[in-house]
């Protein structure tokens, strides 16, 4: 598999070769700031001898192992359905092998502490950004050129890094490992993403101006703004969006089915998309997944998937339900292998033309029996919700007025924006009906717990607090929530709301503790047991809150700090001792 040295055995960045967390890098070491924003860059090139092999991976002491050398060898190229000339781009995702990445920078719990759910960084995935080249080249045996650029990382940033592929690829393919190297060195050189900030990232002679998400921000249907680049030279390329895709393009086939394939995505439905090229087949993937935000995509997904993937055999295993799982797929071989997953959407080459392209049509599974089946959503699904006519009739209106592209998608977002929002926050009003109030929770007790979450309460609520307050369409929403209850959906926006709210509990308990003025009055009667046990809470509650877990106030952490250091010079020396070791 591998063509050159580059892609040997590597010692873990931050950590001894053979240590369980590759990738990990301390602050100040050597590419830390490289690291922010990207795992390694790699070439992949094809040789007659070995297929597909890794040429190239830099940093060059960036360990990959031969499992994640082998996925990433096979998905940086289309493979041959896809006849793909010239130049194109795509993005896959692998599951890092060897668990989860750990232990966390503090760089990485303060980046995830501030961006929105859907754009934190991946703990246990590559994101791989791919610009594939293949021209004509008689120096070359097989006839042709065949290289691909690949940008790993951990951030789904894929319009920025699509825009920085463009940029560095053509420069690379033409000058080659010299100008790679003065890329990443650049790169090195980048601000860490900040939640919240505009940054500028020079690379190549451009500045690129991007304006990193923060969990704080109002959703927005307009371009963010920009900050003055007066003084900047040149004039930087300003992105309106790390990771938003044109979703009118890649919808345009499937507007009228946008509905039912958000049901689908929203209840973790395994999905198949058929596309003729790694390029269509990845944006739609994306596209899909993008429909829930601000809600977290709990599910797996995979952008691009080819025979060759080591989940192969794991997905398309007929002993068990097929798994929660959105797949893109170019191969027609697929079909027949996985005819036995419940939705199929195939999509044709994607058209620009100013009228709308012919829609797929809803069709039953059991019509696939062909490779050459035509486009269409092959399902038994019936949607829950009944179809938004305004939304397409404003949308065709839109196309015959030759309305601008952005303006499509920026109407197309807002209305599943709008879907989302629509089905969550009667789940957030319940789920915040579920917190003690603030008066129950006293200084000198356990504060109480959150209650359960109570499916047939919440269902009973939505007679007077249901989506129908803030949306007009009708159908049986009813059904909907009972679904997405036995969704990982559902499982995962739980586990997230409770943390958040246990968290809130500890800081109000801890403000509760900071702010009672008679603590020497609270020790009098108490035993030494008790009140180290105190000490010992209040600790712990400071090193939450001082990893980011806990939202409390600077001015608490100093009054908690000065509690504990009275409370121990309240004790015998030996306890002191054995409190605060020297």
């Amino acid at each position: 598999m591998d063509a050159l040295s580059g892609a040997g055995p590597r010692r873990a960045r931050g950590g001894r070769l053979g240590a369980a967390s590759p990738g990990a890098r301390a602050a100040g070491a050597p590419w830390a700031r490289f690291s922010a924003w990207l795992e390694c860059v790699c070439v992949v090139t094809f040789d007659l001898e070995l297929g597909q092999a890794l040429e190239l991976v830099y940093p060059s002491d960036f360990r990959l192992t031969d499992k994640e050398k082998s996925s990433i060898c096979y998905l940086s190229f289309p493979d041959s359905h896809s006849g793909c000339l010239g130049d194109t781009q795509f993005s896959f995702r692998i599951r890092q092998c060897g668990g989860q990445r750990s232990p966390w920078h503090a760089e990485d719990r303060r980046y995830d502490s501030g961006a929105p759910v859907s754009l934190q960084r991946e703990p246990a995935h590559y994101f791989g950004y791919v610009y594939f080249r293949q021209v004509k080249d008689s120096s070359v045996k097989r006839g042709y050129f065949q290289k691909s650029l690949v940008l790993v990382s951990r951030l789904p940033f894929v319009r920025l890094f699509q825009a920085l592929l463009s940029l560095i690829a053509p420069e690379y393919f033409d000058k080659l490992a010299p100008c790679l190297e003065a890329v990443c060195n650049e790169i090195d050189q980048w601000p860490a993403p900040v939640p919240g900030q505009t940054l500028n990232l020079p690379v190549m002679g451009v500045v690129l101006q991007v304006r990193v998400p923060s969990r704080m921000d109002k959703p927005e249907h307009s371009p963010p703004k920009q900050c003055s680049h007066e003084n900047l030279l040149p004039a930087p390329v300003v992105l309106t969006s790390v990771h938003e895709l044109d979703l009118f393009r890649c919808f345009q086939p499937v507007l009228t089915h946008v509905q039912t394939l958000w049901e689908l995505m929203l209840l973790g439905e395994p999905l198949v998309v058929l596309a003729p090229s790694p390029a269509v087949s990845s944006e739609m993937v994306l596209a899909l997944i993008s429909c829930l935000q601000p809600l977290k995509f709990c599910c797996d997904y995979r952008p691009y998937f080819t025979i060759h993937d080591s989940e192969f055999k794991e997905f398309t295993t007929r002993t068990q339900a097929p798994p929660n799982v959105v797949l893109g797929v170019t191969n027609p071989f697929f079909i027949k292998t996985l005819q036995h997953w419940p939705h199929i959407l195939r999509v044709g080459e994607p058209k620009m033309s100013g009228d709308l392209p012919k829609q797929v049509k809803l069709k039953k599974p059991s019509r696939l029996k062909t490779l050459d089946t035509k486009p269409g959503l092959y399902t038994a699904y019936s949607a829950h919700l009944h179809r938004d006519k305004a939304l397409l009739k404003r949308l065709l209106k839109g196309l015959q007025k030759k309305r601008p592209w952005d303006t499509q998608t920026a109407l197309l977002r807002r209305h599943l924006l709008e879907l989302t929002q629509s089905f969550i926050i009667p789940l957030e009003h319940y789920m915040a009906s579920l917190m003690p109030l603030q008066k129950s929770i006293t200084p000198w007790k356990t504060p109480p717990q959150i209650r359960p979450f109570r499916q047939d309460d919440f269902l009973r609520s939505l007679e007077h607090a249901g989506p129908q307050l803030t949306c007009i369409l009708k159908g049986d929403w009813l059904g909907l929530y009972r679904r997405f209850f036995k969704s990982p959906h559902f499982d995962g926006w739980y586990r997230q709301r409770y943390k958040e709210m246990a968290h809130k509990l500890e800081a109000l308990h801890l403000e509760a503790i900071c702010e009672a003025q008679n603590i020497e009055a609270w020790m009098k009667d108490k035993s030494e047991v008790e009140v180290v046990d105190l000490v010992l809470k209040l600790r712990e509650k400071l090193v939450q809150a001082q990893g980011h877990q806990l939202p409390v106030k600077e001015a608490t952490l100093r009054r908690a700090q000065l509690y504990i250091e009275t409370v121990i010079g309240s004790l015998p020396k030996d306890l002191q001792a054995v409190l605060c070791p020297p």
